[in-house]
């Protein structure tokens, strides 16, 4: 079915105020395993560095997942002796888990998360987190395969990073440029959304997370950094590139066959410039155009293909028939998905009769043309016919491609309720949509008040789950969302 926009799921972005609060503006969440060595020194430098350069008030959360040695320790004396530092424990391993579960449960409109060996320069991490607190991009990414990166690594990490990302270009038609950078932030009113609908725990969850945040029409930015390889990584190649590109099927698939709602998520946020109603303009007609012209030129090619081989063994009528049902249920199939974007199974079976409805047309006029040259020379050549057979082709595409739009998928996304604002000062001001506000982001307090620290305490909680226990494990049954549904869970 066609992914329709879901009004109220997401408010519309906003630069958040800067103010007197208590809540931090920015939360960086460190997921370790078995880090005693490099966890203490990697708070320490990232501390200092916030509290240098960073202008709001700020929370740096350990993720520990399961870890055997001695890392609970050194993260409890970090939380006991840095009132910035929080502690979170979880029994489970899992990368994605661990992320997951502690940006559920933060209450920071900006969440970002690092590698606990920093390879990451951390001058980058407030390029990173403005335009998200600016309401210009809903995620950041940092980027080691952008041209002005600067990056030390060896070859083979490196030919396994670009070799990756050309997989996700080619399999998923991923757009950003680096999806394992351990060096990411997102939106808090993005995450509640998006989060439950990736599956991975692991390292894959990176990936996934872009993935569906892209295809939704969410924006990303990517922020240019300097990286030096970790030698000393616990990372395991071959089991995580295995699993990565499992992930890969996985979400393919489920893109393919439209089981994800994204609909929860495509664009949400307020304007958008391609919503607008342009006089003479309509909406969506120059990217079905040009995805119609490519689809029906492979389609051509398919049918002179067909009619060839069928005319081996047949007459012109049967073979021109035979090639023109085949080819035309592949091109509505295909029209179907990447010319108006309708996914999933839903009115299939519709599309494609009336696609056969359009089919019967074309079959009018380039039998008429058969009908009319035989008539006319008795017995054409093949060059002949197929010449013939491209002009009324041609003129036949342009009237299936007005059918398609008009009739077989027209757009019946409806508009959003809107609620007119009136001014206190005007006597009426233009339409416009309500959000929610956030709350004013609060500046570092200088000292740091004891009650900063009360919302995180270190707390226990089981894998999927967050410390209030609203959040169930990311493979949950999803429900439908409509366009009206509210969660009563949620402040907003």
């Amino acid at each position: 079915m066609r992914t329709d926009s879901s009004p109220g799921t997401l408010p519309a972005r906003e630069h958040l105020p800067a103010g007197n609060a208590g809540t931090p503006v920015l939360d960086v969440v460190i997921p370790v395993y078995n880090e005693e060595k490099d966890l203490q020194p990697c708070v320490l430098r990232l501390h200092d560095h916030l509290a240098r350069t960073f202008p709001y008030a700020f929370r740096i959360t350990i993720a520990d997942n399961a870890s055997t040695d001695s890392t609970p320790l050194v993260a409890a004396r970090l939380e006991a002796e840095i009132p910035e530092v929080a502690n979170f424990r979880l029994e489970q391993k899992g990368r994605g888990r661990a992320l997951r579960t502690v940006w559920s449960a933060s209450g920071a409109p900006i969440l970002a998360y690092m590698d606990v060996d920093l390879s990451t320069d951390l001058n980058a991490l407030l390029p990173l987190v403005a335009p998200l607190i600016s309401g210009h991009s809903d995620l950041a990414i940092g980027s080691r395969l952008a041209r002005t990166s600067r990056v030390v690594r060896g070859p083979k990490r490196e030919f396994i990073s670009r070799a990756y990302n050309m997989i996700l270009r080619g399999s998923l038609q991923a757009r950003f440029s680096d999806a394992q950078c351990g060096f990411k932030a997102i939106r808090r009113d993005v995450a509640q959304v998006l989060l439950p609908l990736v599956e991975d725990t692991g390292w894959f969850f990176d990936t996934e997370m872009l993935v569906l945040a892209e295809r939704a029409g969410l924006r990303i930015h990517e922020v240019p950094v300097d990286w030096v390889d970790d030698p000393d990584s616990t990372v395991h190649i071959v089991r995580t590139a295995t699993d990565d590109l499992l992930g890969v099927w996985r979400i393919g698939k489920a893109l393919t066959t439209g089981s994800l709602p994204l609909d929860r998520l495509t664009r949400p946020f307020g304007d958008d410039p391609r919503d607008r109603e342009i006089q003479d303009v309509p909406r969506g007609l120059a990217r079905q155009l040009v995805g119609f012209c490519v689809v029906g030129g492979l389609s051509t090619l398919f049918y002179l293909l067909l009619y060839s081989v069928f005319r081996q063994f047949s007459g012109s009528q049967i073979a021109n028939a035979l090639a023109l049902l085949v080819s035309a249920v592949a091109n509505t199939a295909a029209n179907r998905r990447l010319t108006f974007g309708v996914r999933g199974r839903g009115g299939a079976v519709r599309h494609q009769a009336q696609g056969l409805v359009v089919f019967g047309i074309g079959l009018v006029l380039t039998s008429g043309s058969l009908a009319a040259l035989n008539a006319a020379t008795g017995n054409p050549a093949h060059s002949t016919e197929l010449a013939v057979l491209i002009a009324a082709n041609l003129a036949a595409t342009v009237l299936r491609f007005l059918l398609f739009r008009a009739w077989v998928f027209p757009d019946r996304r409806d508009p959003g309720p809107e609620t007119t604002v009136v001014a206190a000062d005007q006597p009426s001001s233009p339409t416009c949509r309500t959000t929610p506000e956030y709350a004013p982001l609060p500046q570092r307090p200088m000292p740091y008040q004891p009650e900063y620290r009360q919302p995180y305490q270190t707390t226990q909680v089981r894998a999927g789950e967050a410390a209030d226990g609203n959040w169930r494990d990311a493979t949950m049954r999803l429900q439908p969302v409509r366009p009206h549904d509210t969660d009563p869970g949620d402040p907003r």
